[in-house]
């Protein structure tokens, strides 16, 4: 039994329950699939809300005693606040606008920049591809995407660290959204198709708009060009998707639904076809996975003397002192 119950994540203790126990997922849950709702969320989902939900609530103690100000970003809109002017507040909050983008060489760069001005605005971004630091215990980008946990003193934002580094920006963009209306959620971040749900057609939208201003893909768009010559062009331009690209070439009136949805499923059926064969996408770094400045943080904390090390090493995922000291070395946290 105790074999059992490892192999499928399940505590002992549910085995002697007359039914099994209903798991709910302790956010909004805003992922769908074809518009129908996801009633069970896995294990590794669940397991990565509940990490996140411990760290924001140790960060946000520490943030009240530090004297660290609120921000004042998180639930300052609505779903009715333009979609135009919600992007372009958010582009200068962040700074981080086309012209910063066009800076970084390659879509990693531009993400782990983009990462970067949002914990300076003082969001916890993690990003990671498995629950902590298991990578027996891989998180899936088909269940979801990311989620966010909305709070103005410790907001928090986790991006599925498995999907591509392209679709990790959307996501991101997706996610802040949602802190900018203050509202938390678990979501897929898909532009497929206009999500049946208000809150995240509208979150999309900024999305969307933030990262590829319609106004500036109107001027860049060039109609002589094929649309799959052109679409690559736009994606390194932008730095996003080329989902992202087909989705907003859509939205500007250039291509109709039908050859929308078309190329569409071509280039994600080339896009999984080419990550199968990548062998993965490991970026991450544990500062990453954990957020920098939460791990900074949590560090300083700790070697101060103010949280224990077996608390730190809980929060990081990790089973070694000397791990959170090199950790504190390579961010600048020594004791």
């Amino acid at each position: 039994m105790e074999a059992l119950a490892k192999a499928t994540l399940t505590p002992v203790g549910y085995f002697f329950l007359p039914e099994p126990p209903v798991e709910r997922l302790p956010l909004p849950d805003f992922r769908t699939v074809r518009d129908t709702l996801l009633s069970r969320p896995s294990p590794n989902l669940l397991a990565m809300v509940y990490a996140c939900q411990e760290r924001q609530s140790w960060y946000r103690e520490f943030a009240a005693t530090a004297g660290v100000e609120p921000c004042p970003f998180v639930g300052s809109v609505t779903t009715s606040s333009p979609i135009v002017e919600v992007a372009d507040r958010m582009r200068k909050t962040l700074n981080f606008d086309l012209d910063r983008r066009n800076d970084s060489p390659t879509w990693t760069e531009s993400l782990r920049d983009f990462i970067g001005q949002a914990e300076a605005a003082g969001v916890l971004v993690m990003c990671s591809g498995v629950v902590l630091n298991n990578n027996g215990r891989p998180l899936d980008p088909d269940e979801f995407r990311g989620f966010t946990i909305a709070d103005a003193l410790a907001p928090l934002v986790f991006i599925n660290g498995a999907d591509t580094k392209a679709a990790q920006t959307f996501t991101l963009a997706h996610e802040l959204a949602h802190l900018w209306i203050g509202q938390s959620g678990v979501t897929d971040a898909t532009i497929r198709q206009a999500p049946s749900r208000q809150t995240e057609r509208w979150c999309n939208q900024v999305a969307a708009e933030f990262l590829v201003p319609l106004a500036v893909l109107r001027i860049d768009y060039q109609k002589s060009s094929q649309l799959d010559r052109e679409v690559s062009r736009l994606s390194r331009r932008f730095k996003v998707s080329s989902l992202v690209i087909l989705r907003r070439i859509h939205d500007a009136g250039f291509i109709s639904k039908p050859v929308f949805a078309e190329a569409f499923d071509a280039e994600l059926d080339r896009l999984r076809d080419r990550a199968k064969g990548s062998g993965g996408n490991l970026y991450l770094t544990q500062a990453v996975r954990a957020s920098k400045r939460f791990t900074r943080a949590l560090l300083a904390s700790t070697l101060e003397g103010q949280t224990l090390f077996r608390d730190a090493m809980r929060l990081l995922g990790v089973s070694k002192v000397e791990t959170l000291h090199k950790l504190g070395h390579s961010l600048s946290v020594d004791a």
